[in-house]
């Protein structure tokens, strides 16, 4: 008698309606990190969306991306920001990394992230404290990292510090997971976004080849804010438009299905249901207009697409918290039974206003750069 073999997924909706759908709930419980879910998007051949074609990936774009990463988070956000820190490093490894990395990760064999936030700065990302010197024809790597998705469970680390010996803010370094001396610092047991082992990172003493710069030494922030910043902030807006999406559904299942006996009505016959309902769906509909224009601005070449890319995470993250609680206050007390998905959904969607850049950081980036100051300054 032969045993029935579930072929692995094919698809990104097999992925999601297979894999991380299933075990959202069970991945939040837990505070695991999905490897089952990576595994599958692997298998889905989403890790490769940004790989170019001569190395065997998809040659996606940003908008790519953000469909992707919409798609997962419906489902589950913490897979999604696994998937959306992945293509934030693959950004920077298509244009700066080795060859053989950037095949690794076309075949889906390969799980990069950044390691950018620090202790010392904070969600200041752009001025870190750690350190890189050479010594004996190799490079020293000394740091803190407060904030590294994938912590431990990456293949590679996008990894900044202060530049060698040249000018500029930063340098970035491709470091291989297992490098002597980088260790994961502590544990993660966050109020949302719970499988995306969020923990920090030390470096004591490590050693890299010179080989495993990215870039310039001291253009690390140039490069970031050319690739990885981008794809960050375009993807988190889209991270934020898929709990939303996922959050309205709920509700309209909720309104449409529960009723009040007394009156022979469901909720959604109540005029102030509907009303609540509408501002809600509205406003979802109104972030994914915005997400668009972003990404046909960048598309285009449009003179405003810095502006938009600098206010997409913002007004993504916002509307997310609002709908939100939107949802909750709509649904009641059905809101906080865990079956319903809600509660766990408004836990996720208040980490992007606090995930560097936070709101605050992005709000001071577009008025630096709509009244002529730079981006970065003592003003």
């Amino acid at each position: 008698m032969s045993t029935a073999v579930t072929p692995p997924p094919s698809t990104l909706a097999d992925a999601v309606d297979r894999t991380i759908a299933p075990s959202a709930a069970e991945v939040d419980r837990t505070g695991a990190f999905p490897r089952a879910d990576v595994e599958a998007l692997a298998g889905a051949g989403a890790l490769g969306l940004l790989s170019a074609t001569d190395v065997g990936g998809s040659g996606g774009s940003l908008a790519d991306v953000a469909e992707t990463v919409e798609r997962v988070a419906r489902a589950d956000a913490s897979a999604a920001m696994v998937l959306l820190m992945h293509y934030s490093a693959v950004s920077v490894i298509e244009a700066h990394g080795p060859d053989d990395v950037r095949r690794s990760v076309a075949a889906g064999e390969h799980l990069s992230t950044l390691a950018f936030s620090e202790r010392g700065s904070r969600s200041h990302f752009w001025a870190p404290g750690s350190t890189a010197a050479e010594t004996g024809g190799r490079i020293r790597l000394d740091a803190a990292k407060s904030w590294v998705t994938s912590a431990g469970e990456a293949d590679s680390y996008v990894w900044s510090s202060l530049p060698v010996s040249a000018e500029g803010p930063m340098t970035l370094w491709l470091v291989p997971a297992g490098t002597p001396g980088v260790d994961v610092a502590g544990e993660f047991d966050g109020f949302g976004l719970r499988g995306n082992a969020s923990r920090p990172m030390a470096a004591d003493g490590a050693l890299l080849e010179a080989s495993a710069r990215l870039g310039d030494d001291g253009a690390g922030l140039d490069i970031a804010l050319a690739t990885a910043l981008p794809t960050f902030l375009v993807g988190n807006a889209a991270v934020s438009l898929g709990l939303m999406e996922a959050l309205v559904a709920e509700a309209a299942g909720h309104l449409t299905s529960t009723r009040l006996e007394h009156l022979g009505q469901t909720l959604a016959e109540q005029p102030t249901s509907r009303l609540v309902f509408a501002a809600l769906r509205t406003r979802v509909d109104v972030t994914r207009a915005f997400l668009a224009d972003t990404l046909a601005a960048l598309g285009g070449g449009r003179e405003d697409a810095t502006l938009r890319v600098l206010q997409v995470k913002t007004v993504s993250a916002e509307a997310a918290a609002d709908v939100a609680d939107g949802v909750m206050r709509l649904c009641g007390g059905a809101a906080f039974r865990k079956e319903l998905g809600i509660e766990r959904r408004f836990r996720d969607a208040l980490a992007a206003r606090v995930m560097a850049p936070t709101t605050e950081s992005l709000h001071d980036f577009v008025g630096r750069a709509t009244l002529g100051l730079p981006l970065f300054g003592s003003a």
